[in-house]
């Protein structure tokens, strides 16, 4: 494994190809559907429920060990979660996927775990050939945010018409679909709290960061639009976002390019990549198909 900023908690996922067969019935207790303020269509959104103090220590204990690391994440997110939530959005997802990204590679386009995953969604080179991508020595489109982003999503989704429950999903996107069809079996439940504990621990785990890793982005979302946030013995779970996080540094401007730091600079380039994504989004369309 690679050592990553954040080389404690984030995981690197080696996803397979999706397993042909009949879809799963859709979970009671993890999917929500919701209207959003931004389009007129519908899209599937994903509750984070948290079975148990035991679960609610692990999400504060999470974002307490990583605060440093999601604060340097956060400030270079604008960019990539434009990219990624426009490409979400063409293939009708949950926006909050795009928080896989940030616990797969911390949303660096270069990441390269020990066994060959590569690019923001930490794709093996076999389950990139299956959705269309180049990887040669030439060019490796892993490492491409628009191309390795439409792949991501197509996989997400079958895995979704697999087993019909986001939680799964995640599990399945960390270890492929084997272990989680194993978890259903021995447990006899779709539901991941239930089934947990025949999953592989880093599986099990996988999906926890997830979970603690979207409550660390949304807390600042109305928990109307939301979702309920867990609560703890002092208040509603905003306090499980450190202090430090709410200030985002401003990105540098093109005309101070000395005080630009390193993250700065690929926050500005992602920036202006999305900016140019936007402007172009009717030939997007057209092309990922």
């Amino acid at each position: 494994m690679p050592i990553y900023l954040c080389s404690l908690a984030f995981g690197i996922a080696t996803p397979s190809s999706a397993n042909p067969g009949q879809p799963f019935e859709r979970g009671k207790l993890v999917l929500h559907t919701a209207k959003t303020k931004k389009s007129n269509s519908s899209r599937n959104r994903i509750a984070l429920p948290l079975q148990g103090q035991q679960d609610l220590k692990y999400v504060h204990r999470y974002i307490r060990n990583n605060d440093a690391c999601l604060v340097t994440v956060r400030r270079r997110s604008q960019g990539p979660f434009s990219i990624i939530d426009s490409v979400l959005e063409h293939y009708h997802l949950p926006l909050e996927l795009k928080y896989l990204a940030v616990i797969e590679s911390e949303l660096k386009p270069t990441a390269l775990s020990r066994v060959g995953a590569r690019g923001p969604w930490q794709l093996m080179p076999g389950t990139a050939h299956v959705f269309g991508l180049q990887v040669n020595h030439r060019s490796d489109d892993r490492m491409n945010y628009y191309k390795s982003t439409a792949a991501a999503a197509k996989y997400l989704r079958d895995l979704h018409k697999e087993f019909g429950d986001w939680l799964l999903v995640l599990a399945a996107y960390n270890g492929g679909p084997r272990p989680v069809y194993r978890a259903i079996h021995k447990s006899h439940s779709r539901n991941f709290w239930v089934l947990q504990r025949y999953l592989p621990r880093e599986s099990r785990e996988h999906v926890k960061k997830f979970i603690a890793t979207a409550y660390y982005f949304e807390r600042s979302t109305p928990a109307s639009e939301y979702g309920s946030l867990p609560t703890t013995a002092s208040g509603p779970a905003s306090a499980l976002a450190p202090a430090s996080a709410a200030k985002v540094p401003v990105i540098a401007s093109k005309t101070n390019p000395v005080s630009e730091s390193a993250n700065d600079k690929f926050a500005r380039l992602m920036h202006e990549s999305a900016v140019s994504l936007k402007a172009s989004n009717d030939l997007l369309y057209l092309t990922m198909e």
